[in-house]
């Protein structure tokens, strides 16, 4: 993988002869060459290429520019994007996609020293082509697979027409010289692949100053493994955390596939000065999935919260299908909508527990459509993220349980997710103390993984337990959802199956809370009388 030759700085970028740059900084690009452009001749001098990313409409290159910064001068550069057709590093036997000009003092000066601007037209005629030989060995693999991935982003530099937009990111380089050498290897990692098992390969991330992150490394894919070992390797300490030794490092694991659009797995967070303590409990890291990792990018098809404008997505179905009949219970069809695992605005703060109606004094939502629409607006507005938490939404519900125990209302949580927990033993305790109270939890999996520890949620087979106390009665109802799929693509005989099979244990669970209180039934007002306000009252359910 790219090392330290990986950055693309084949030459001093020095415009007036024997100045001082005030500062280096790198310069991440989703382009494939960048211009440098000489103060004297204003010559364009190609200045390098970053690699060729496979089959991705939004590519995110490793590879950096590493530039002289002079404050004093006004340094021009040009980035020129190309759909690469064949092996050849001539780009004039190549598709030109657009280019876009800007100066390094326009991105340093940029909020964040972050610049988005539009590709245009080409406007810089042919390039002077006085690269480095070494830059210009392309990947044949990689050199074949990138007209699949620009040259649907970006449409070919016609006047008027949107050729897409490049992300320029600056950042300020410490003069830390060291290079880490690391080698990572992973135990019974989620199974993605519906035939075999996962194709797993890392990413690691440098966070930025501004909370965003830049990609500083890929490791190679090690092939049909759930416990990949992968080959050592080294990296300047300045890609992983600018010398910072405390900065976050986060990495991501996923599932290659051959067309580009990887399963992502999970991830973890570590800092360098923790990886530098080696092999030891400091470096042993759960990969867990975030609840929009875990589906994915909601924008992107492979999602599993991807919003079809033809059909619903697996969390709508299995939402509507048991939604659908136990509203039918609830007096007022007011239900309490949340979410877990998600950054919330404006401040990008993780929580476990927020409405997605974003209204936190007052959650509710008015039937389930009223849920399905705070669920798709909610994906526009957080950013999902990890790790996944179940016992917060199970604490909440239990909260109200516990305020209600004469048997007026009983209580039913739906839970839906892809399986990924990673609060297992905090989920537990608060299921074993909802045992007691008026409420059941219903947890549906969607999905390809596998899910275990919802099956040990469930305690069928074996009463779940916590600190040595046994649950008081079974509360929990487990199916995965992908079991019900009609294999026509009858979305509507499979939401039947599934809400007949999930809420087939909740009249016994209701009933065995009943009598362990021994709280019978109501007798109902003579049918001539007008219920009155405590009947109203007694009568009324909430399942969220």
């Amino acid at each position: 993988m790219d090392k330290l030759d990986s950055m693309a700085a084949v030459c001093d970028f020095d415009p007036i002869a024997g100045k001082i740059p005030a500062t280096k900084v790198e310069i991440t690009v989703s382009l494939v060459v960048l211009y440098t452009q000489g103060v004297e001749t204003k010559q364009w001098r190609e200045f390098g290429r970053t690699e060729v990313i496979d089959n991705t409409l939004d590519p995110d290159f490793v590879r950096k520019y590493i530039l002289d910064y002079f404050f004093e001068e006004k340094q021009n550069l040009r980035f020129d994007v190309y759909d690469i057709d064949s092996k050849s590093p001539d780009l004039a036997k190549h598709d030109f996609l657009g280019q876009v000009f800007c100066t390094l003092g326009e991105i340093v000066g940029s909020p964040a020293s972050r610049l988005e601007k539009p590709l245009g037209k080409r406007t810089g005629g042919s390039p002077i082509m006085t690269h480095d030989p070494v830059n210009t060995k392309c990947n044949e693999h990689m050199m074949e697979l990138l007209s699949l991935c620009l040259s649907l982003l970006f449409c070919s530099g016609i006047l008027g027409k949107k050729c897409g937009t490049i992300i320029l990111s600056a950042e300020e380089l410490g003069n830390c010289r060291e290079v880490a050498t690391m080698q990572f290897c992973a135990h019974k990692l989620d199974k993605k692949d519906f035939f075999g098992k996962s194709d797993p390969f890392m990413v690691f991330y440098r966070s930025n100053e501004d909370g965003t992150c830049t990609i500083c490394h890929k490791t190679e894919v090690v092939k049909n493994t759930l416990n990949p070992v992968w080959q050592a390797i080294s990296i300047p300490v300045r890609a992983l955390c600018n010398g910072d030794f405390d900065r976050t490092i986060k990495a991501e694991v996923y599932d290659w596939d051959r067309d580009g659009s990887h399963d992502f797995i999970g991830e973890f967070t570590t800092s360098y000065r923790d990886l530098s303590r080696g092999q030891s409990q400091f470096n042993v890291y759960e990969v867990s999935g975030e609840e929009g990792r875990v589906g994915g990018n909601p924008s992107q098809s492979t999602s599993l919260h991807y919003m079809n404008p033809y059909q619903m997505n697996a969390y709508a179905m299995a939402l509507k299908a048991v939604g659908e009949i136990i509203q039918d219970y609830d007096s007022d069809k007011m239900f309490p909508a949340l979410g877990f695992g998600a950054k919330l605005p404006p401040d990008g703060q993780v929580s476990h527990e927020f409405p997605l109606n974003g209204n936190i004094e007052n959650p509710y939502c008015n039937g389930m459509e009223g849920i399905l629409e705070a669920y798709h607006q909610s994906l526009k507005t957080v950013q999902l993220y990890g790790p996944t938490n179940f016992a917060p939404v199970v604490n909440h519900v239990a909260k109200y349980a516990v305020a209600v125990q004469d048997g007026s209302q009983y209580f039913v949580l739906l839970i839906i997710t892809d399986g990924v927990i990673s609060d297992m033993a905090q989920t537990k305790e608060a299921i074993v103390n909802a045992a007691k109270l008026p409420m059941s939890i219903i947890i549906v999996g969607v999905g390809q993984a596998e899910f275990d520890a919802m099956v040990e949620l469930d305690g069928d087979d074996i009463r779940i337990s916590s600190r040595g106390k046994l649950a008081e009665r079974d509360i929990v109802q487990f199916v995965p959802f992908r079991d019900y799929m009609d294999r026509t693509g009858n979305h509507v005989l499979s939401m039947a199956r599934l809400a007949k099979d999930v809420l087939a244990e909740i009249p016994e669970q209701l009933i065995l809370y009943m009598k362990s209180r021994g709280i019978k039934p109501c007798l109902l007002p003579p049918l001539n009388e007008e219920p009155g306000p405590e009947d109203q009252d007694h009568a009324q359910t909430t399942p969220v």
